[in-house]
């Protein structure tokens, strides 16, 4: 009699998910975007959304919630009913928060369950051309015979240029003065000018600059050269082996959601992910798709964070 019970229940908990998933979505989707319309990861996330409301019959609206530091967004992520009708794109300073402010709400890969991850790219470390320096070692040896010329700039305090500038200096001994901007790209006008000597860049904003000669590239953060930068070397082949930064994003649902909708959106997101024209767009920026299982997805943020909480650990790094 308890052996039938058991094995009708377990029917019956797997038809109702399969019913779940199959029915999933009946109302408009919602995307929480942690930063301003118009932004990088706004721009991707709406490059998409049209995709997947095609493929699904239900609207998918994007929601920029930007502010304190991508926390709004989070927690409004978080509370929102597990039903996948609410879906957070979710960015590598999401997982540094959760490493410098291990107590607010709402943690990646616990308060907020992976499902898709989307791009991963690297950054390039640029210096102005009025800087004595053609290479990475030439820029070290600089840096160390005269500590206090080059600076670096940053996204300020807890971002990863700021974190990737401390981890350079760290390893190499160099010394060059972290000058803090208020957000990703600000910088962009004081380095051309001469201003500040040294940033870690997303490649679609240096390429350019960079092919004119009013910048030059050191080195690619990630663990191959770029098809839009193919004569600057990585970090590991201009010498500091063991370090990489990528800028990556991806989308969450609340802890909760069934798995059989996780799965759905994860199935439409990769379509997505594999048309022509986001795959092109993708590669122009220099930047590359992963797709692949939540579970992945969910490595890969366990592997990020543990990277990071070394870098501040050993850096000092304290949260502001």
């Amino acid at each position: 009699m308890i052996a039938r019970f058991i094995v009708a229940f377990v029917t019956f908990a797997l038809c109702h998910c399969l019913a779940i998933g199959q029915t999933f979505p009946t109302k408009p989707i919602r995307i929480i975007v942690p930063t301003i319309a118009g932004s990088a990861p706004d721009v991707r996330v709406r490059q998409i959304a049209p995709k997947w409301s095609d493929a699904v019959g239900q609207p998918v609206i994007v929601d920029n919630r930007p502010g304190a530091n991508g926390t709004i967004a989070t927690q409004l992520a978080a509370k929102a009913p597990p039903d996948g009708h609410v879906v957070f794109y979710g960015l590598i300073n999401n997982a540094i928060n959760d490493v410098l402010y291990p107590g607010v709400c709402c943690r990646l890969n616990v308060e907020l369950t992976p499902v898709a991850h989307f791009t991963i790219t690297p950054l390039v470390m640029v210096i102005h051309p009025s800087v004595p320096a053609n290479t990475l070692r030439d820029y070290i040896r600089l840096a160390t015979v005269k500590p206090g010329l080059l600076t670096y700039a940053s996204a300020g305090p807890g971002s990863i240029t700021q974190l990737l500038g401390e981890w350079i200096k760290l390893v190499s001994r160099a010394n060059a003065l972290d000058v803090p901007y208020k957000s990703v790209g600000a910088e962009l006008p004081d380095l051309l000018g001469g201003q500040i000597t040294t940033a870690y860049l997303n490649p679609v904003a240096v390429a350019a600059h960079i092919q004119a000669g009013k910048l030059r590239g050191l080195a690619v953060t990630g663990s191959a050269r770029l098809s839009v930068l193919k004569d600057v070397p990585t970090l590991a082949e201009a010498g500091l082996p063991g370090i990489e930064a990528l800028v990556w994003n991806g989308f969450f649902v609340p802890a909760g959601t069934p798995a059989p909708v996780i799965q759905s959106i994860n199935r439409e997101l990769l379509r997505t992910f594999n048309a022509v024209d986001v795959q092109e767009q993708v590669i122009a920026t220099g930047s590359q798709i992963v797709g692949g299982r939540p579970d992945d997805f969910a490595v890969f943020i366990r592997g990020e964070i543990a990277k990071w909480s070394k870098v501040i650990r050993d850096t000092g790094i304290k949260p502001q």
